[in-house]
């Protein structure tokens, strides 16, 4: 660069510092801004001798990530320094430690955990992308500010990804609508969600977005005169009510209207809201309900309204803290408007979601406030030992979930998601009342626990100090916070019940001279088919394994120890007695390691087929045959997930395996056929269904087998069955 050059790039830094400054939401003093210059020049010397991909200086990319934070988001002179620090730490030889020192603990803290999000390492693990999602989120434990700042960063990034290639710039752009955007939803920063959608579809769906803003900007000239067909009106009819007022109307976004375009199966032109008109009043805060009707009455004068679409976020705000009214009118050329009448102090809010707070409530700050926000959010992530994809999805369930308004017995209100269970309602109100939940009353009448409440519902809860939850109520709710305090509690419970059953099966093997070692119970759970230890255990404290199996059980191991006795002490040359492999449980790799698995639904292996592992994205090991349908595409595409498997003796499981039979119909034949299946096999079956035509018969039978050995025997039985002519075994039977 030549120095002219430099002069003229350090005056744009310059200029874009004194509008941080100037654009900053809080009321910034001396010491505040002696901090926001300090962070400034630290960031300004740690990244001089970089640039951008695009080529500019780096330096403008934190000044324009703290402007978002000071201006659109809200924040004061704690987050706008960390801001413009973010990345020095990520790229830089800035330390955290050198930060604190500077600084203050509270700076380092947050651009420690901006930092900790920018090094999430790549690895082999299959799901990355949703446990750096659970990483993330879990920071809003430690600052809520590292992930505001981060939203901020995530925008700009957006704003700026034109010198990207096209793979990079889809997959930030599917990160964005996956997790950002919801997340700023929640957060009450609808003025970011709008954008991140917008920038979301620019780069996701390209030609759709394209033609939707070249739709918009050929209708604009025509929407601003209808638009100003109805402010006109309004404008007129709030003057001579002495209203202090300001009315603006705003195109809807093009993911907004992308989104109508696909929920209705509808062309660009056949989405007539594709504009909203904001009256924005101010009122002292005695006086903001009674004036927002009082607008209400005057639209409603001049314009026929949806009753069906009138929105009272005023009496009853959403947890997100917005506050408004909608109301849709019926407009001139009968196309349907929607009107948001907010207060100053409420669109605010709208705009900045709780850092508006800080104007209106005394002896709020920065921290305490940001702290109250947080305790909002922590329900969802309180149960961080849920798997990846879990803990995503549910945070993600209510994000953009609507809100209903459920009444106490005692008439106080609380907002669910559109969607949430009478059981859902007892957890919101306390823990150990959902725990307790013996029943429902919705409108005085007693309801199922799964019943879907509507807003305006007055709900009461049964409790009873005996009740407990089943794992059936996990199906009876759909909030967060409901399904981690049921699993945990659920989890607690068997814990419980395991470790009474493990003591009480102590005692009773005492009395039977048997010892409970490891040994033992491996042989306690192979004996009773189980797959677990704690199966074994839990199963004891329930009461369901008898004291005459194991009794049995005490027989067999001692009978089996005595056979040992003397096998040991028999004659080498005697030969040894031959018994009949049974072949139950796979192992993998060259040392045979055991681990959990599931058999793929697509083959079905039993015993003795010859299989392979295969790593899944969500459902760990699944194991097919080698003459699978699917075996040549997986192996051949994804070579890296397979594992060698063979199966083993251990004789804990039974297997279902489908057979289908032709030949030529005769009296008796089913009966024929149960009795060489059941009688002569002792081979149970699962189901049966034959059908003739015209003297040929075709049937299927499902049969539970404990290996290949037992089902070749049984198709070699069926075979020579007067009349059969073909039998197969089913290759994809579940």
């Amino acid at each position: 660069m030549t120095q002219e050059e430099i002069e003229k790039e350090n005056k744009e830094i310059a200029r874009e510092y004194k509008e941080l400054l100037s654009i900053s939401y809080q009321t910034l003093n001396d010491e505040d801004k002696k901090l926001i210059r300090k962070a400034f020049d630290v960031a300004v010397d740690a990244h001089k001798d970089q640039r951008r991909k695009s080529g500019e200086a780096y330096i403008f990319h934190p000044i324009a990530v703290a402007k978002i934070v000071a201006s659109e988001i809200g924040l004061g002179s704690t987050a706008i320094a960390a801001a413009l620090m973010h990345d020095v730490v990520e790229d830089t030889d800035i330390t955290v430690e050198d930060i604190q020192r500077m600084f203050n603990p509270r700076i380092a803290k947050i651009v420690e955990g901006l930092t900790k999000i920018s090094r999430m390492e790549p690895d082999p693990d299959i799901s990355l992308q949703a446990e750096n999602y659970r990483k993330m989120l879990l920071t809003l434990n430690d600052d809520v500010r590292v992930i505001l700042i981060k939203i901020a960063d995530r925008l700009h990034n957006m704003q700026t990804m034109e010198s990207m290639v096209a793979y990079k710039q889809a997959k930030i752009a599917s990160e964005t609508l996956y997790i950002y955007a919801p997340l700023a939803h929640r957060l009450g920063l609808f003025n970011i969600k709008t954008k991140l959608e917008d920038l979301g579809l620019k780069y996701t769906e390209p030609d759709v977005y394209n033609d939707i803003l070249s739709k918009t900007k050929e209708s604009k000239e025509e929407q601003n005169a209808y638009i100003e067909s109805i402010t006109s009106v309004l404008n007129e009819a709030l003057e001579k009510e002495f209203i202090d007022f300001t009315i603006k109307g705003r195109p809807k976004s093009i993911y907004s209207i992308r989104r109508k375009m696909k929920a209705q199966g509808v062309t660009f032109d056949q989405v007539y809201d594709k504009f909203a008109i904001r009256i924005i009043y101010k009122s002292e805060l005695a006086d903001e309900k009674f004036i927002a009707w009082k607008i209400y009455s005057i639209v409603t004068d001049h314009y026929r309204p949806s009753p069906s679409r009138l929105r009272d976020w005023i009496s009853s705000p959403k947890s997100t803290g917005y506050e408004a009214l909608h109301i849709t009118v019926m407009g001139p050329k009968g196309r349907w408007v929607e009107v948001q009448i907010r207060s100053e102090r409420m669109d605010e809010i709208a705009e900045k979601g709780y850092a508006a707070h800080y104007k209106y409530k005394q002896g709020i700050t920065e921290e305490n406030s940001l702290d109250r926000w947080l305790n909002l959010l922590k329900e969802t992530l309180e149960n961080s030992e849920a798997n990846a994809v879990d803990f995503v999805e549910d945070f993600k369930l209510n994000l953009y979930a609507k809100e209903i308004y459920i009444f106490t017995p005692k008439g106080e209100i609380k907002s669910l998601p559109k969607g949430a269970t009478a059981l859902d309602f007892a957890f919101s109100i306390h823990t150990d009342i959902g725990l307790r939940t013996r029943g429902t009353k919705v409108n005085g009448k007693l309801v199922p626990l799964n019943y879907e409440l509507n807003s305006g519902d007055q709900v009461e809860i049964i409790t009873s100090a005996n009740q407990k939850p089943s794992s059936h109520w996990l199906e009876f709710v759909t909030t967060a916070r409901a399904k981690n305090k049921i699993k945990n509690a659920l989890n607690e419970h068997v814990k419980q019940i395991s470790e009474d059953g493990k003591e009480l099966l102590t005692r009773k093997l005492k009395h039977l001279k048997v010892v409970l070692d490891e040994k033992t119970v491996n042989e306690l759970v192979n004996f009773f088919k189980l797959k677990t230890s704690q199966e074994l255990f839990y199963r004891v404290g329930l009461g369901k394994i008898e004291n005459q199996q194991l009794k049995e059980f005490a027989s067999q191991k001692n009978s089996n120890a005595i056979f040992n006795f003397f096998k040991k002490t028999i004659r080498k040359d005697t030969p040894e007695i031959k018994t009949e492999t049974k072949l139950d449980l796979i192992v993998f790799g060259k040392n045979d390691e055991k681990l959990d698995y599931k058999l793929a639904n697509c083959c079905n292996p039993i015993p003795g087929d010859k299989v392979f592992g295969f790593v899944t994205i969500n459902e760990g090991i699944k194991v097919h045959k080698v003459d699978c349908p699917n075996a040549i595409s997986l192996q051949s595409n994804y070579a890296y997930r397979i594992l060698p498997a063979k199966w083993i003796d251990s004789s804990v499981q039974e297997f279902n395996a489908t057979l289908t039979i032709k030949g030529i119909d005769g009296l008796g034949l089913t009966n024929e056929l149960t009795r060489v299946i059941s009688n002569q096999m002792n081979v149970n079956i699962q189901s049966i269904s034959l059908s003739s035509n015209a003297g040929v018969f075709t049937g299927q039978i499902t049969v539970i087998v404990p290996n290949i050995h037992v089902l070749n025997k049984l198709i070699e039985n069926i075979k020579a069955i007067d009349g059969v002519e073909k039998i197969t075994r089913v290759i994809g039977a579940a």
